[in-house]
């Protein structure tokens, strides 16, 4: 199973990036979700089975699918600190968010992606499958980039317990980037500071640096059914 595209079946374990599966366990759960940990999980290094234990026992012993899609959204959407939009995190509301925005999708473009998804481009469950589809020595950089962001939702997450937090411990391991903290986003316009996305950026370079490389077109499909327009015809239950 692909997560973002219910048509087209997951690859052999051993063709499956880690950052493939972190990506899935962070998009909103449905039952083909929860039907594919056992295969998610063979994905997976001991080590980082072991690390995400918590976060599979949830999904995989879930016995009511609603109650689990609920603690998604308690967890997500209604908690700012912990959204999974990369940019809300450093420019809150203000102007810069949108240039970086921009740059993102141009560094997906760079790369050969082609976005087929209402989801913004710093949504973290798609900035990972993206990381899962480019070389690992591109992939490295731009999670070093971003983990300052990553690793400040980890935070979050671990200080009230939830299972989520898990996905963001293992990220942490996957860059020698050392995380550094982030001063809270500006709020609306007033900000007219530019928040970089790395502590080294001087705020010359995108808030995604170039990795220039050849690669396929992907695309990205979407599953997440509160963000999918009506069928023609069909009534909301």
């Amino acid at each position: 199973m692909r997560t973002q595209s219910m048509e087209t079946p997951m690859p052999p374990a051993r063709d499956v990036s880690v950052y493939s599966v972190l990506s899935a366990l962070l998009t909103y759960p449905d039952e083909a979700l929860l039907q594919a940990m056992p295969e998610l999980q063979s994905c997976l290094s001991a080590s980082h089975q072991v690390q995400l234990a918590p976060l599979f026992a949830v999904l995989s012993e879930a016995d009511d699918l609603i109650s689990v899609q609920e603690q998604y959204v308690a967890t997500f959407d209604r908690r700012p600190v912990h959204s999974l939009h990369l940019f809300e995190h450093i420019h809150g509301e203000s102007r810069d968010r949108g240039q970086a925005m921009v740059d993102l999708r141009e560094e997906y473009f760079r790369h050969g992606l082609v976005l087929d998804t209402s989801e913004l481009p710093d949504y973290v469950p798609l900035f990972l499958e993206f990381l899962g589809q480019i070389p690992p020595d591109s992939a490295a950089a731009l999670l070093g980039d971003a983990i300052h962001v990553l690793a400040r939702i980890g935070d979050k997450l671990s200080e009230s317990g939830n299972p989520y937090a898990t996905v963001f411990a293992v990220l942490r391991e996957l860059t020698p980037i050392a995380p550094q903290p982030l001063p809270e986003p500006p709020e609306g316009d007033m900000e007219e500071s530019m928040v970089t996305f790395g502590p080294q950026a001087d705020g010359t370079e995108p808030a995604l640096r170039a990795r220039t490389q050849t690669s396929q077109p992907i695309h990205f499909y979407e599953t997440d059914p509160r963000h999918m327009p009506a069928a023609s015809g069909s009534t909301s239950s």
